[in-house]
């Protein structure tokens, strides 16, 4: 079969900081390039089936470089100049150079940038055992809103179903958003493959895929 490979980038980084830590750029694009060629490898009557590659599809956003006032309104941190700003360029970089990827990047929203509560600070505020006046710096994280991403991988998936083009696409992404894609894709014919990373995935969504299958045991538990 002529596969295509779709990767939701921010849920791919997000489940593989978890389950391998951090890592370099080069190492992390490395892993993934790998990662999906395990998925063109297949057993199929105790014989290994090998599946053609038509192309990986990363899917992400530019990190943000804007200067934001901290949570506490006390200083200006200036994000391009962080480290996680140098490592995603470094990491998309990478991926560029790889045989037959296609980087789809969308853009963070412009009035997205904001701080809110860590989940653990937030129940020890519930809970009493912290107090307002308890909370630093550390306790809250930036959240960043992303768009054009799903819209991008939606019409990828209806262009290669429509044209023909695949006769298998894996989705690495555990949202449902997709199901509208994935009933279109299934009913041109495509074998549609979900992979969530082992992530947990919607009733809605798993009623609308032909298979799903993670391809290393080490996302599995996270």
């Amino acid at each position: 079969m002529k596969t295509a490979i779709l990767v939701d980038g921010g849920y791919y980084r997000k489940r593989t900081n978890l389950a391998y830590g951090s890592e370099e750029p080069a190492q992390s694009a490395q892993r993934l390039y790998k990662y999906c060629s395990r998925h063109l490898k297949e057993s199929c009557y105790q014989a290994e089936v090998r599946h053609d590659l038509y192309r990986i599809f990363y899917y992400d956003c530019p990190p943000l470089a804007a200067s934001l006032l901290n949570p506490f309104g006390t200083r200006i941190v200036d994000y391009s100049k962080s480290d996680t700003l140098r490592w995603t360029q470094e990491f998309f970089m990478e991926l560029s150079h790889k045989r037959r990827i296609a980087l789809r990047m969308g853009e963070l929203s412009e009035s997205s940038p904001r701080y809110t509560l860590r989940e653990e600070a937030l129940q020890a505020l519930l809970s009493g055992q912290r107090t307002v006046d308890d909370l630093k710096e550390m306790d809250f994280r930036l959240n960043l809103q992303q768009k054009g991403t799903d819209i991008r991988i939606g019409l990828d998936i209806c262009s290669l179903a429509y044209k023909q083009q695949v006769d298998r696409i894996i989705l690495i992404a555990g949202d449902s958003d997709f199901v509208p894609a994935a009933k279109l894709a299934r009913r041109e014919g495509i074998d549609f493959i979900l992979d969530p990373l082992g992530g947990p995935i919607k009733d809605n969504l798993s009623l609308h895929i032909d298979g799903l299958r993670t391809v290393d045991t080490a996302y599995l538990g996270h």
